[in-house]
């Protein structure tokens, strides 16, 4: 069933559990991930990224996540990860997707809140929940370097945006990164951060950054206040290497192993996060 994220974010954050966020990139990933949490008994919710526009356009994406999800017994949030735009969020919006995540983390902090309330009371009026980013999380090449761009979350600057905004659920950076990490670096989180933050801002929190940052840190994210995390590269990882070295006649047997290794990866996180069969 096709939803917004308001209900299962709730119960994640009511239950101490976290959601995963996979990114899909094309029509098996995207059955693979719907059909694998339903197999599980478990909500999910399927993304895809404004940066993937060189795959899938946003209507072939819409068209394809909305399918899957309209067939699903288990709830599916069809999200927008990090839209970029207001007018980028609106298309989302108005083209059916149910969850929108508008990253204006770059900004200053009163034009972040400014494009987010944008968006938020758009969103609202349509039935689509919102999620923000602040503080930001950067990629795993400059990691651990003096370039790293990542920027931790300000307790208190959390707590005032999301009174100022309305927004659903809010992306903080506690020391994750983007991608794969230099040199294949598991990441230190700061968990008194995190933990000050769940205790502090209102709305259900989430993590980007998820693949390669390491089971033990991802599950004490999802038990102590995290609530959706975001997973992309180790799905890719997974496909490929489900059929590394092998050579095919039948590319359906290909596409077959692949599905086999990205099902095995999310029902692994699944795990990790502690994620509770949805109990209708």
């Amino acid at each position: 069933m096709l939803v917004n994220t308001k209900e299962m974010f709730q119960r994640a954050k009511e239950g101490g559990y976290a959601i995963a966020a996979p990114d899909y990139w094309d029509s098996v990933s995207c059955k693979t991930f719907v059909k694998t949490c339903e197999k599980l008994g478990i909500p999910t919710v399927l993304s895809y990224a404004q940066a993937h526009l060189d795959m899938q356009s946003l209507e072939e994406a819409y068209n394809t996540g909305s399918f899957f999800a309209k067939q699903s017994a288990m709830p599916v949030a069809l999200h927008l990860d990090h839209g970029q735009s207001f007018d980028f969020c609106k298309r989302a919006i108005d083209l059916g997707f149910t969850s929108v995540m508008i990253d204006a983390s770059m900004e200053t902090f009163e034009k972040n809140v400014e494009i987010t309330k944008q968006v938020v009371e758009y969103a609202h009026a349509h039935g689509v929940t919102v999620e923000a980013e602040l503080g930001h999380v950067g990629t795993g090449e400059t990691y651990a370097s003096e370039q790293n761009d990542s920027i931790y979350t300000e307790v208190e600057a959390a707590v005032e945006f999301v009174k100022q905004t309305g927004v659903d659920s809010l992306a903080v950076s506690i020391g994750t990164a983007h991608g794969k990490y230099k040199k294949a670096v598991k990441p230190v989180l700061d968990f008194e951060r995190l933990h000050d933050l769940a205790k502090s801002v209102p709305v259900p929190l989430v993590l980007h950054g998820g693949s390669g940052s390491g089971d033990d840190n991802l599950e004490r994210c999802a038990l102590e206040g995290i609530t959706k995390i975001n997973v992309f590269t180790d799905f890719t990882v997974a496909a490929l290497k489900a059929s590394a070295g092998k050579e095919y006649d039948d590319l359906f047997v290909r596409i077959r192993e692949e599905e086999e290794g990205i099902a095995n990866e999310l029902t692994h996180y699944a795990s990790v996060f502690h994620t509770q069969k949805w109990e209708k």
